[in-house]
This record gives C-alpha cells, structure tokens and sequence, in this order.
C-alpha cells in the first residue's frame, strides 16, 4: 500500500493468477479459482490486459512466474502438512488466496502477515466478493520497521514451541539486503524445522536474454509505481544469507524444475523464466527464546 493505494504489484499478481486459467492452454501450471472474484471491480480491467494480449512476453512472463511460485509452494506445503505441519505463515500475504478455496491442503492454521491497511483492504475485497473468511485465517497487522515478524505472529497466537511453514513470494525483490537479512533472522528463531519457501531475483549476470529483456522493460515500471527492485543475489549469495540466519537444507529451484515436466509441454506463450529462483529451506536449530533480531 502507498498512501492507501492499493499495491499494483499485489494486484498485477492476483490478475496474472486468474487470466491463466482464461487466456492459456491446458495443463494449467496452478489454478487459481478465486482470485478473480478477489479482484472485484477491477478484476476485468487487469485482466481484460491479458485476453487482449495474453502473448505479449511480459503478460506470459507474469503468469509463468506468478503461478508457478504459488504451486511449487502450496506443492511443498502439502508435503510440510503431511508430515505433521499445522501451521502456515504467509509473509507480504497481498491477495493471496490459499485459505480461501474449496479445499485447503489439510488441518493447517494459516497466518496472513501483511501491512495494516493492505490487510484492511483485503478484507474489503472479501466482503465485497461474498467471500467468508474461514476461522482457520488469522491475520497479522506489522509494520517492519517498527516489529519483527515472529513477535507480531506470537501475539496473535502462533505457537512459537511448533515448527512452521513460510512462505515469502514476490517480496524480496522490493527490500534492501538488510531488510531481507532481519526478516529471515526473526523467521530463523522459530522452532527447529520450519520450513521456508522464497523467491528471489537472479544476478543479472545469471539471466538470459529474454529474462533480462523483461527486467529491462519491467523494472523501470515498477520503480515510476514507487515499487522499484532493490535486490538480486547469486544462489550462493541466498545460500549464505540463509544459513547465517539458521537455516539449512536450502535447494533452489529454477522455474523449469519446479513443476512437473510435463506441464511445460504447452501450445500457449507461456514459459519458464530465468528472471527469479525459489530457494527452499529448514530452521536447524531453535534459536534462544528471545524472537527479535539482535541489533
């Protein structure tokens, strides 16, 4: 949110979610039943940009990467919850739309972190969609600067003594590194073997032409919208900062591997990215019972 404007990026995402199942082919790399809804009146007008020019690199890009980050995620979720995981963290939450489908991926309690006024907008859109609000969602208001991630989500009563899943999509890209660092140092201090998925953006030097392509025409956008990319890493960069908070068992994951091959077999515009790279990782030790970042 700036200045009570809703996040174009949050917006941009959700809309990307929803056109895929309306412009692309089968397979659908992830379906999204909701977020259209969640669009409410302006869901026709982004994406209405899509059925007009669902081919054009950037609009297939945004819906390449959108999909397959939520899918490879809810993926490993499911795995998380089937080996005993009860509680779901979704960091930057925007309009993500887990908890809102028919058939959430088992007894999961599930905790949107998000900025007070992008959360009161939401909620708005759901009420206005008719969408209910099931009582397994706790939302959790913070502001960053002010309160770390694992105290906020204590006080709205997370179990700090169990292990988590988190995810945290389409975020880093818009922090500084010393943003990044904190938050992953307040999610390192959960309980041994929570678990964390990440998305982050590639080097330049890693990228391909078409990747870099869509930075170039992308990123200036973004930056005129007052969201402009702070941050990019090598997988041994995000490897690093990971395991210097705690974490381990850190894989990542190009957009060609996440999902099924199969998937990729397609007779639509839509294609893996080398833009960004899902990093995969577990909380190894529980940190001193203290949950804010020293320093």
């Amino acid at each position: 949110m700036d200045n009570g404007r809703p996040s174009r990026t949050a917006l941009t995402a959700a809309a990307a979610r929803a056109a895929h199942l309306i412009v692309d082919s089968p397979p659908l790399l992830f379906a999204d039943t909701v977020a259209y809804g969640l669009l409410g009146e302006q869901a026709e007008e982004f994406v209405g940009y899509h059925r007009a020019h669902g081919e054009h690199p950037i609009l297939s890009g945004v819906r390449a990467t959108a999909t397959v980050r939520s899918r490879y995620t809810e993926d490993r979720l499911a795995e998380a919850v089937a080996r005993g995981i009860t509680q779901y963290v979704i960091l930057g939450a925007g309009l993500d739309s887990y908890a809102y489908r028919s058939d959430p991926a088992g007894p999961v309690r599930i905790f949107e972190v998000d900025h007070p006024a992008t959360q009161r907008w939401k909620r708005h859109l759901l009420k206005e969609a008719g969408i209910a609000t099931p009582d397994t969602v706790t939302f959790v208001p913070i502001d960053l600067e002010t309160e770390s991630p694992a105290d906020a989500l204590a006080r709205e009563g997370f179990d700090t003594s169990r292990p988590a899943f988190v995810s945290w999509l389409g975020v880093t890209m818009y922090l500084t590194r010393d943003v990044i660092a904190e938050t992953l140092a307040a999610v390192g201090r959960l309980a041994a073997g929570t678990e964390m998925v990440l998305d982050y953006t590639l080097a330049p030097e890693l990228r391909d032409a078409a990747a870099q392509a869509y930075a170039d025409a992308v990123a200036p956008m973004a930056a005129e919208q007052g969201e402009p990319w702070l941050s990019a890493f090598r997988p041994e960069e995000m490897s690093a900062l990971l395991e210097e908070h705690g974490f381990g068992l850190v894989e990542h994951t190009r957009h060609q591997d996440a999902v099924d091959a199969a998937l990729w077999e397609r007779t639509d515009s839509v294609r893996p990215s080398n833009l960004s790279t899902l990093a995969h990782a577990t909380v190894l030790v529980t940190a001193p019972r203290s949950l804010r970042p020293s320093g």
